[in-house]
């Protein structure tokens, strides 16, 4: 059962005072918004704003939207960072699965035993639970590493596009185990480490093995790369979400393609689809450095949409070097 942290919605609400405020969170927990909402109407006698789009990580904070609408707090769920606080208003609300990983732990403990040393990752939803499953691991013999986090990220934890606890210890062990069922999560962890991957889901209580969806993955990322190459303009699309809004990369990306004698069009988007990408009929490939895992996730794409590794890999290939393992890196970004 999912615990959200509403203790601190209503704790720093009526520490703040403010008149009015702003709640997002992903897809699988807007469910609960209608009803919190409700209870901090009746609460606080203040206007209270649910945000209706997409919110897919501490990347899409709504600072700016809050701003707009005039509400001085906004309420990201579902997100745990190592720090409360993004920009001068959102603030982190912790939203966690109480679920034992108990009886997951005794059902797939004999595929776990192949692997000398493993290194124990998850995402915000289980993060309460990975010293839990450590110790209960290494009751049965299996040597645990919980990586230390960095910039946003606690000791243990992954993001979509950020691995830093899997990549620095990747070297140290045999495999790696992510706690919970989110291919989103777990082909990240092994594609930027290039170790077997494999999670735990404590609902069926069954191993999952991602070596083929990642390997699978890979080999799109490569075909794009091989594509663009010979595309003669490209679409640069900037990311208008706060956390994504990197002019500083993008332009370097388009003065390295014109160097190389490439036609580039700066565009410009909140989501990057493929009915937006459609409208471009005249460019040839696109790189967008807003999400990387729209490139990477299997998105139905007619034309090369490159992420920035994938857009480092192919500019490497423009200057005659070797495609290396580009996506063997502590983060997308």
């Amino acid at each position: 059962m999912i615990k959200i942290d509403e203790l601190k919605i209503f704790n720093e609400i009526r520490t703040h005072k403010p008149k009015k405020i702003c709640i997002s969170a992903p897809d699988g927990l807007m469910m609960y918004l209608e009803d919190i909402s409700t209870r901090i109407t009746k609460e606080f006698g203040i206007d209270v704003f649910i945000m209706g789009d997409s919110c897919y990580g501490s990347c899409d904070t709504t600072n700016f939207d809050a701003k707009r609408i005039g509400a001085e707090l906004a309420f990201n769920i579902g997100h745990t960072i190592s720090f409360e606080k993004l920009g001068d208003r959102t603030i982190m609300i912790d939203a966690f699965d109480d679920i034992s990983f108990k009886g997951a732990i005794e059902k797939t403990i004999n595929d776990l035993k192949q692997f000398k040393t493993i290194g124990l990752v998850t995402f915000s939803q289980y993060l309460h639970q990975i010293e839990f499953v450590k110790r209960k691991l290494e009751e049965k013999g299996i040597r645990v590493i919980i990586g230390k986090g960095g910039g946003q990220l606690r000791d243990g934890q992954i993001f979509g596009c950020e691995f830093y606890p899997a990549f620095y210890i990747r070297k140290d062990v045999d495999a790696f185990i992510v706690l919970g069922n989110s291919n989103f999560h777990g082909i990240g962890v092994s594609l930027s480490s290039g170790k077997p991957t494999l999670m735990i889901d404590p609902h069926t209580e069954e191993i999952i093995n991602l070596e083929e969806v990642s390997k699978d993955r890979k080999k799109k990322a490569i075909l794009s790369i091989s594509k663009a190459r010979y595309a003669e303009k490209f679409g640069l699309v900037l990311g208008l979400k706060e956390g994504q809004f990197d002019t500083k990369k993008l332009l370097s990306i388009k003065k390295r393609l014109e160097e190389k004698g490439k036609e580039v069009q700066l565009i410009a988007m909140r989501e990057v689809t493929s009915e937006r990408i459609a409208y471009f009929k005249s460019i040839d490939a696109f790189i967008q450095t807003s999400c990387p895992r729209v490139s990477i996730d299997g998105y139905t794409f007619k034309k090369p949409v490159l992420s920035a590794p994938q857009a480092e890999a192919l500019l490497d290939l423009l200057d005659g070097k070797e495609l290396d393992e580009f996506l063997v890196k502590p983060h997308w970004l």
